[in-house]
């Protein structure tokens, strides 16, 4: 299935890429964009079996992030966060995914992780409020996954959570006006005061451990991959998918280029432009090349139904972060190599540029937290699980 899909997603490439303009000036995917990608199946390629889903190998979901990606670089990045939504929903409690997708199998998730929330337990679940940034695709999602610390009768935290809340419980504010990744409607939630089922709240020390309730009804081996590795890819294979962009872009402008300003020199014979386009091209490879790896490394593991090692996991997570300074780096060198011509706004090049740069701001994208703890574990000092 999961080739077909491949197929589908790679017809749609030229117009996704006709309205990456018109996404920047919506400030979100177009709809009719959303609306196709749901129609080749792309959304349900993390989602369980159970609610009409492919559970795909992740690789063949990053491939279709990677090829979106190379389009626009908002839909790839919107793509890619509600595309491995239905994955995290599926660790949850039955109950919660029987709420999601029961009804509709086509149900879109939005999500903002960082633990702005604030929880109170009560008979049977929480009170929970809170404000977050960043919730990427919001317009096209009616739930979300938001993080929230439950705190204690002393108002100290005793939890880290994620909380799932329908749409009817949150408000969206729209305040996205950015230079970068402008057209994934990264937009505000707020909750106030709000009932949240103990069902509807996964603890983030279950999703460390890989031990989630969900895994009672999806017992295949996606959902014995780690959050740690599966979700921060979903932000790395976008800025891949960006980079493979410009790079075709690039090399196909170089093939046509006259250097003005070097008497008429042909780009296509200047040997400092070759070097630059083969040092773009192994950065590019070798971003995707290390996510290949460790994804079927880990892959193998969750097959296998054994316990992923603590050194594949920060192995995964150390690849993941320089893998999106790979693909930002070979941007960068393109857009230096590109000429004047390549500032004007409206280009795609530019805009692949500075998609990039905004997308590499995420905190999953963070190189030194994640270095530190790789490099700890190498030199011996102890690593606890965490969120690798």
């Amino acid at each position: 299935m999961s080739e077909e899909i491949l197929g589908k997603v790679r017809e749609l490439l030229p117009a996704l890429a006709e309205r990456a303009a018109e996404a920047e000036e919506l400030r979100k995917v177009p709809p009719e964009s959303v609306k196709a990608l749901q129609e080749t199946g792309f959304f349900r390629m993390l989602q369980p079996v159970r609610y009409g889903g492919f559970e795909s190998h992740p690789l063949d979901f990053y491939t279709a992030v990677r090829m979106i990606g190379s389009a626009c670089g908002s839909t790839g990045w919107v793509a890619s966060v509600l595309g491995v939504h239905p994955w995290h929903v599926g660790l949850f409690d039955v109950r919660a995914q029987e709420e999601v997708f029961g009804e509709d199998q086509d149900t879109r998730i939005s999500s903002s992780y960082a633990p702005t929330g604030r929880a109170t337990a009560v008979e049977g679940g929480f009170r929970f409020s809170g404000k977050w940034s960043f919730s990427s695709g919001c317009d096209h999602a009616t739930w979300v996954l938001l993080g929230g610390l439950v705190m204690n009768d002393e108002g100290k935290p005793i939890d880290f959570r994620t909380f799932l809340l329908p749409i009817a419980d949150y408000t969206i504010n729209d305040v996205w006006d950015t230079v970068g990744l402008r057209g994934t409607g990264s937009n505000d939630i707020v909750v106030n005061d709000v009932f949240v089922p103990e069902y509807r709240a996964l603890s983030m020390s279950n999703t460390a451990r890989c031990k989630c309730p969900g895994q009672e009804v999806n017992p295949g081996p996606l959902f014995r991959m780690p959050y740690g590795t599966i979700h921060p890819y979903a932000v790395t294979a976008p800025i891949i998918g960006m980079a493979t962009g410009a790079y075709a872009l690039h090399v196909n402008a170089t093939r046509e280029r006259v250097r003005a300003a070097y008497l008429g020199e042909k780009s296509v014979d200047d040997p400092f432009a070759q070097v630059r386009i083969a040092t773009a091209a192994a950065d590019v490879d070798v971003a995707w090349w290390t996510l290949e790896k460790d994804i079927n490394d880990e892959w193998a593991h969750a097959v296998a139904d054994t316990k992923i090692p603590i050194d594949l996991r920060l192995r995964a997570r150390r690849d993941q972060v320089l893998g999106s300074g790979r693909a930002l780096a070979a941007i960068d060198l393109l857009f230096e190599s590109a000429g004047g011509k390549a500032i004007n706004a409206g280009l795609p090049l530019p805009r692949f540029w500075r998609d990039a740069h905004a997308a590499r701001v995420h905190a999953g994208n963070d190189p030194e937290r994640v270095l530190v703890l790789y490099g700890k574990n190498e030199l011996g000092i102890q690593v606890r699980d965490g969120l690798f």
